[in-house]
């Protein structure tokens, strides 16, 4: 092969480096660029490339934004790497703060020397793999459910909640994702949160879809509905806050028994821990902003 010395080859390597947030690796340059060896070891002692990682470079300067950082550390690990876990949910947008120590996963584990928390899965597939700022990362499913192993359940509420802000949650390939990740750690506590994100199997009347209409469009937390909780179905509930919505149709809840039934219910789940309140369908229809407002006051106070 041409001894070609960086010199010649700089524009291509600029262009690289550029989209590559000033990060190269040895395979890059030797292949995709084809610089020697030897050329490359004569950049080094110039000061063109900065060694980071072993076969990982950084172009003209070492001061890295922190995507830099990230595909460093995924370089570092070899093929196959993916950024993940909480380096990955801040590169989707989940979460803020930093990235770093940055955080990859590997379909093989290796023992390599890198200053990364290196992770090891053998249930990676096609679908776990994303490209996003030019950086391999692990898909949203997938960053999810490795959030989900390690993180409170309050916590991955609120980056579900995140997530479904930024239009990236997508029932379908989570619960895919769950179905293939047998005893992985995150699997009932994602499968838990994303009950809450699942369109109902049905919903019983009009008024529990003008209710949820409403509460969705007041930019209030999703409840679940017809959720089971202390042996009990609930027409909306909040898990996290304790808190559920029996809505009244005077059609379904006529009669003594009922009557009676109705308040051994309330009083059973207040035993529990569960605040309920009761909206009439007439009142539902005749002052919806009075019930939602309500709603929003009574709902802050459970939080």
């Amino acid at each position: 092969m041409r001894d070609k010395g960086l010199p010649q080859g700089e524009g291509v390597l600029a262009r690289l480096a550029h989209r590559q947030h000033g990060v190269v690796s040895i395979r890059q340059l030797t292949g995709d660029i084809g610089y020697s060896r030897h050329a490359v070891s004569r950049a080094v002692k110039a000061g063109r490339l900065h060694p980071l990682h072993r076969g990982v470079y950084a172009v003209g300067h070492t001061n890295l934004s922190p995507h830099g950082q990230c595909l460093a550390g995924v370089l570092a690990c070899g093929d196959g790497a993916l950024l993940s876990h909480y380096s990955a949910a801040w590169l989707w947008g989940m979460v803020k703060g930093s990235p770093v120590p940055v955080e990859v996963t590997t379909p093989i584990p290796r023992k390599l020397h890198v200053p990364v928390r290196r992770h090891h899965s053998r249930i990676l597939t096609g679908d776990d793999r994303e490209v996003r700022d030019e950086i391999p990362v692990t898909a949203v499913p997938r960053t999810l459910l490795d959030l989900a192993a390690r993180i409170r359940y309050e916590r991955l509420r609120r980056i579900l909640e995140r997530t479904e802000e930024l239009r990236l949650l997508d029932l379908g390939p989570i619960e895919a994702l769950l179905a293939r990740s047998g005893r992985h750690r995150g699997t009932r506590p994602l499968a838990n949160a994303i009950a809450l994100y699942r369109p109902p199997p049905f919903i019983r009347s009009e008024v529990e879809r003008l209710f949820l209409d409403l509460v969705l469009a007041a930019g209030l937390p999703r409840p679940a509905t017809n959720f089971v909780e202390a042996g009990y179905e609930l027409d909306a509930y909040w898990p996290e806050r304790r808190f559920a919505v029996e809505l009244d149709v005077y059609e379904t809840h006529g009669g003594r028994e009922a009557f009676e039934r109705d308040r051994f219910r309330q009083e059973e789940l207040k035993l529990a821990g569960i605040e309920m309140i009761r909206v009439t369908g007439t009142r539902l229809e005749r002052e919806p902003s009075r019930v939602i407002e309500r709603l929003a006051r009574l709902l802050a106070d459970r939080r």
